[in-house]
């Protein structure tokens, strides 16, 4: 299958997310590109149109394969519907897409409820890498070099994109798909990929083992694409 590989970060966080996935599968060969969205958090409403014209924009023309960390997945279907010509997508601990409803409609009332009390009066949260605590991104990120480049790359977030409904996807899924599962989080939608009969890997690791652990994530990622039919 030769398509160019969009490695999308969620907007919650920086394109870091990627980096060393990325040049693990660039060589192996693939053709890799990392959207880049943290300058659409800052650019005001509409948030996840403009995100998804910019995962769009990031496939030059060509046919794509779309893999989705995290808070990027409800992204893909509306992105592949702008790119008409993607060849498969891959969901990595990710939300599926969502297409008229809100990330606020989705989500448990009590993490809805959190999230809008970390609000300040203007209506902007904290960074993603401030909202569990120090500890808990310790758990997740030992090393403190690493740790210190992940959040110095997390944009501060409007309150407003959670609230946003997402754009319409009229032809999703208009490709196939297969589902990465690195911890307990994603477990309703890695079985929900399995009701629609995708492919699904389970890499019991953590939210963000692309970070720690990439050339595990990676030779998942190069399985996975292999399986998409």
């Amino acid at each position: 299958m030769t398509a160019r590989l969009l490695l999308v970060h969620s907007p919650l966080v920086g394109r870091g997310t990627w980096d060393q996935v990325a040049a693990d599968l660039a060589g192996e060969g693939y053709e890799v590109g990392i959207p880049d969205l943290t300058g659409t958090v800052t650019a005001g409403p509409p948030y996840c149109s403009r995100q998804a014209q910019v995962i769009a924009r990031s496939a030059g023309g060509q046919p794509a394969i779309l893999v989705g960390h995290s808070g990027a997945g409800p992204l893909l279907g509306a992105a592949g519907a702008i790119i008409g010509q993607v060849r498969g997508y891959v969901f990595v601990d990710a939300g599926l897409p969502m297409p008229g409803q809100a990330w606020m409609e989705t989500v448990p009332p009590d993490l809805a409820a959190q999230v809008r009390e970390m609000a300040d009066a203007r209506g902007w949260l904290p960074p993603w890498s401030q909202w569990w605590g120090d500890e808990a991104l310790a758990g997740l990120i030992p090393d403190p070099a690493e740790r210190q480049h992940f959040a110095a790359g997390c944009p501060r977030l409007p309150l407003a994109m959670f609230e946003e409904i997402h754009p319409p996807a009229p032809r999703w899924p208009d490709a196939p798909a297969a589902y990465l599962q690195l911890s307990e989080a994603y477990q309703d939608e890695a079985a929900r990929a399995r009701e629609l009969g995708w492919p699904v890997t389970e890499q019991m690791s953590h939210h963000l083992a692309p970070l720690t652990e990439p050339g595990r994530v990676a030779g998942s990622l190069r399985e996975l694409i292999g399986q998409l039919r």
